[in-house]
Parts: C-alpha cells; sequence; structure tokens
C-alpha cells in the first residue's frame, strides 16, 4: 500500500474502477443473489461492513449469508477493490458457529482470501466471551501451505447499546513471504428503529512493519428481506489505506423451517 502505480492508475478517478474487470464477475454475483434472495433478514448484531467481529453466533441450524458487493481500498493513487465478498455462517447447538469466508480481487482478477473455521461463545450473557479460530487456506498451486488466525471476543449489552472488543494472532504463508502479526477492534453500535449505528477502530500489524489504523462510522439498515450494510473506514496512520468504504447485503435461512430441530 502507499505506492504510486503509474500514470494510468494516478488517472482514474478513485470511485470509478475498472467495470470492465467487474462485469467479469457478474455471473458469480448473480449466483450468489439468487441464493441469497430465500434468506430473511438477520437478528445477529454483526460483521460487516465492519473489521472486527462480534462474541454472538447465528441461531442453532440457521445459515448467515453476508455478501460484500464491493470494498474499495484508496490509497494515495492507488485502488485496490474486491467483489464479490462472501461470509457463510452455520449455527449449531451451545453457541457454535462454523464460520466460511470468500474473498475475490476483483483488480487483480484473482482470489485473494479463503477461509474456514469456527467461533465458540462458551459464555453467553449480558457480557459474552469466546473465541474464533480461522484456518486460512491456500488460494495459489504455488503456495499449498495454510494459515492460522485465533481470535478472543467480547461483547457488552447494555440495553439497545452493543460494545463488542476483540484481538487475536494470525499466521500466513500466503502472500509468499510468511506474515506473522496481530490484529485487534472495537465497536460501538446503538439501535435506532430499523437502523444500527456504530463506530468502529480498527488495529493490524505484520512482524514490525508500521501498525495499521483505521477508524470509521457503519451503519446496518433493516429493509425487509435483506440488511443493507455500508461502512466507510479511513486511515489513521501512515500504514493504513486512506479510504475504505464497502457496501454489503445480508440474509439468513432456516436449515430446517419445519422446526424438526428444534431444542435438540
Amino acid at each position: 500500500m502507499g505506492n504510486d502505480t503509474g500514470v494510468g492508475e494516478a488517472e482514474r478517478c478513485w470511485f470509478a474502477p475498472s467495470w470492465g474487470v467487474l462485469w467479469r464477475s457478474k455471473l458469480v454475483l448473480a449466483a450468489i443473489l439468487v441464493v441469497l434472495g430465500v434468506f430473511g433478514s438477520s437478528p445477529a448484531y454483526g460483521f460487516p461492513p465492519y473489521r472486527s467481529t462480534d462474541a454472538e453466533t447465528a441461531d442453532p441450524w440457521t445459515m448467515e449469508a453476508r455478501l460484500g458487493l464491493l470494498r474499495l481500498e484508496r490509497d494515495g493513487h492507488r485502488n485496490e477493490y474486491s467483489s464479490p465478498l462472501l461470509r457463510l455462517n452455520t449455527g449449531f447447538p451451545h453457541n457454535l458457529e462454523l464460520v466460511s469466508e470468500f474473498e475475490y480481487r476483483a483488480d487483480e482478477g484473482e482470489v485473494a482470501d479463503v477461509a474456514l473455521g469456527f467461533k465458540w461463545i462458551p459464555f453467553m450473557r449480558a457480557l459474552s466471551v469466546g473465541m474464533e479460530n480461522l484456518a486460512l487456506l491456500p488460494v495459489t498451486p504455488e503456495r499449498h501451505d495454510p494459515g492460522v488466525e485465533s481470535t478472543l471476543l467480547a461483547t457488552q449489552r447494555l440495553g439497545a447499546l452493543r460494545i463488542h472488543v476483540n484481538g487475536g494472532g494470525f499466521y500466513d504463508p500466503r502472500p509468499g513471504e510468511d506474515e506473522v502479526g496481530w490484529k485487534s477492534g472495537m465497536i460501538v453500535e446503538q439501535q435506532w428503529g430499523r437502523s444500527r449505528v456504530g463506530v468502529e477502530v480498527f488495529a493490524k500489524q505484520v512482524r514490525s512493519e508500521p501498525v495499521q489504523v483505521l477508524a470509521g462510522p457503519g451503519i446496518i439498515f433493516d429493509v425487509g428481506p435483506f440488511d443493507v450494510r455500508v461502512g466507510v473506514h479511513v486511515g489513521l496512520t501512515e500504514a493504513a489505506p486512506d479510504l475504505a468504504p464497502s457496501l454489503w447485503v445480508t440474509g439468513r435461512l432456516p436449515l430446517w423451517p419445519d422446526g424438526s430441530y428444534e431444542g435438540k
């Protein structure tokens, strides 16, 4: 981040990425939207458009889908954008959740991230405490070694106010040079009618490189069958991107609508 990519990139308006590249992924987006169309709105707090997560899990035997239509990172004259992004989480009894993540870098025309793991919240009260562990799966034939990410989570509920705090470490050999580091974040959310408005501070460091710190607001708006989620982060340090907006839609699907697994 932070390196000028040349005159051609500099002349490109930051809010106008190469739509020709995005157009090539339209079939993927359309297929995911068709699947998402059978989902209802999600009651969970979390967590696109934020970079942190929460100490909550999906309801048992319920799948939550979060589709990222676009995430842009603007740093100087350089744009990086991903579309589509997908988070599929499936809830199980005892506050256990299967977590999967997928990210496609539309500007590079390649898969940027695939992860699979679980979230477990053994202590679920007004203050919830738990963990999330992810296996960072290989995305290129040249790099076969998986990585790992482990995060401790906490959520405090105070009426309509939610405070989410988490932090952890990661090891990722997929970029070519092994990345070892930490990340942490805090989100404060407030429910107002059909909207949840929040603000996040997020930090990340790889090895001894400068710390990336971003902060910004997010809103989750219930429009009926979907939630629409918009977030805008701005960089607070030199190592962080200047601007990082994102747009998501989310929904949920009971895996057994007839309730045959209720209470099991």
